[in-house]
Parts: C-alpha cells; structure tokens; sequence
C-alpha cells in the first residue's frame, strides 16, 4: 500500500471521529433520531358509524364534526368537562357553594372589567416617569385627518349649487407638517 493511501485513510477516520462529536454533523448526515413533537400530537376522536344514514358523507379537508378544537380540548381540560368553569351558579357540590358564598361570590360586581380597565388607564397615565419624560418628550399625533373647515364648507356651497350630491368630491384636509428631529425641544 502507497504511503498516500495510508495518509488519506487516517485523515478519513480522523475527520469521521471529529465529525461524530458534533450534533449538527450527526443530524446532517442523518444519523440522529428524529423524535415527533410531542406537543404537535393530538388525539383523534374514535370513528364511530353515523345513526342517521341519510347525512352526507364527509369531505376531504374539512374538520371532523365531532372533534372539539385544540382549544376546546385544553378549556375542557382545564376548567372541567363542561369547559365553564366553577363559577357561582355551576354545577357544584355544597361545601363548594357555601364557600363561594362566603367569599362573596354572588354579591360580584357585574362590571367589574369595565372599572379595572379605567382605573389601569388612570393609573398608567399618572405613572409616567422621569425616564419615559425624557425618552419620549414628544406628544403623540391624534389619529386621522383633520378636515379644512373653510374649504369643505364652500365645497358642500358649490355641491348644493350645482345639484350634486355632498357626498361626491373630495374632501380637503389639513396635511400635518412633519417634525423635524429637536424642533419642539427648545
């Protein structure tokens, strides 16, 4: 044997052992497992033969009517099997009302969303430190467009002059004018 072959054959066996060391070179080369998602797999409902022959028979790519969504499944699984919850006024045992009652449950305020929602509003607008004053020292724009007053009233004159209709035309607006980078700061 040539002393060339010898040499390539070592550096075969020596790339090939530092090659299998690593894991993107084992995958690569498709000598990894490739174990499936396991939160990809979800259960399918058990075929079952319909009572009623007259339906249609299904068809291909449309969802199985008697699977629940993914989302249903995990509600269910979470909340119970109705998927309600135990709020008050569910189906639940007696020590469980008594204690929902003693906790208040039925005396619940029925707007509750509504107050939380304005009370974090007010309490995010005062809560506006040194810090977001100084990074974000300019107001925001209102959103939309602000009509030209002047000008949309002699176009609705001159709509109604000619007969046309107010709703025909376009509207003229005031374009806002850019800022420039520190214009406002001083």
């Amino acid at each position: 044997m040539s002393r060339r072959f010898v040499a390539s054959v070592c550096c075969l066996i020596a790339a090939s052992v530092a090659l299998s060391a690593c894991g993107n070179a084992r995958k690569t080369l498709g000598l990894e497992k490739k174990a499936p998602d396991e939160f990809a797999v979800v259960a399918r409902a058990p075929l079952a033969l319909p009572p009623d022959f007259q339906l249609r028979p299904p068809e291909p790519g449309k969802d199985r009517p008697q699977e629940k969504s993914t989302s249903d499944q995990a509600r269910a699984s979470m909340m119970g099997s109705g998927g309600t919850g135990y709020g008050y006024g569910t189906s639940q045992s007696a020590g469980e009302s008594a204690f929902l009652r003693q906790a208040g449950a039925d005396r619940a305020q029925s707007d509750i969303r509504q107050v939380v929602n304005r009370e974090s509003s007010t309490l995010a607008e005062e809560s506006r430190t040194f810090t977001d004053k100084l990074i974000f020292w300019r107001d925001e724009e209102p959103p939309g467009t602000i009509v030209n007053a002047e000008e949309e009233a002699k176009r609705l004159r001159n709509s109604q002059a000619l007969g046309q209709p107010v709703n025909e035309g376009n509207v003229p607006s005031i374009e806002r004018k850019e800022k420039a980078l520190l214009e406002g700061l001083f």
